[in-house]
């Protein structure tokens, strides 16, 4: 099936991916291929792909410490399947409450060969109360002042919060503070990355939790 309308690939890519640039093309050409017909994104969203999905989430990669990783409501596999393309030295466990994309991401991990995968339907709340990860990612699930008490039991102590964000970013951290505390959290960060990759500015939020 061909699309018109698809972004091209920017330079970001290659200087995010790296040697793992091929398996990060076979995903964007698998979202192209099934991701309309299986509602996992937008028809206009083709335009963007890289840039708004792609290159946004690996720019989380390169906050995420070595070792385990959440990435919380996983839909299409942003930032999670992201991650565990360019950081094979991450074992990312993508928790998605719907059947149709918990099924998409179990398969796309097998299409792309990926062994630092696993998918838990579910959701964030109703995870296990024994797992606990280094690192914990979400993309467009809810505010901070929800979002942080939502995955705070899923952080090992010493581990961070790591959440792609829009321009209210401030905001949010203004909004959430109380609960920022509450959650026994330091080292919050408002970050603006993209210009060292030469792509347009994300905000994320990070911060620790403390030991």
């Amino acid at each position: 099936m061909k699309h018109s309308g698809v972004e091209q690939e920017p330079e970001a890519a290659l200087l995010l991916f790296g040697e793992h640039i091929g398996v990060a093309r076979q995903f964007a050409h698998d979202l192209i291929e099934y991701g309309e017909t299986l509602g996992l994104i937008g028809p206009r969203e083709l335009e963007r792909l890289w840039t708004r999905h792609l290159v946004n989430s690996a720019l989380v990669g390169t906050l995420v410490k070595a070792g385990t990783l959440a990435d919380i409501g996983s839909g299409a596999g942003f930032p999670g399947l992201v991650v565990a393309i360019m950081r094979r030295d991450v074992s990312c466990t993508l928790i998605e409450p719907m059947e149709r994309r918990a099924t998409w991401l179990r398969e796309e991990a097998d299409r792309l060969e990926l062994e630092n995968v696993d998918v838990l339907r579910s959701r964030a709340q109703d995870v296990p109360s024994d797992r606990r990860f280094d690192t914990v990612t979400a993309r467009a699930v809810s505010a901070l002042k929800k979002l942080v008490p939502m995955t705070r039991r899923l952080v090992a102590p010493g581990g961070q919060m790591v959440f792609l964000k829009g321009q209210r970013l401030d905001q949010e951290i203004d909004d959430a503070k109380s609960v920022l505390v509450k959650s026994g959290l330091t080292n919050v960060e408002s970050l603006v990355v993209g210009a060292d990759y030469h792509t347009e500015e994300t905000r994320i939020f990070r911060a620790t939790l403390e030991s």
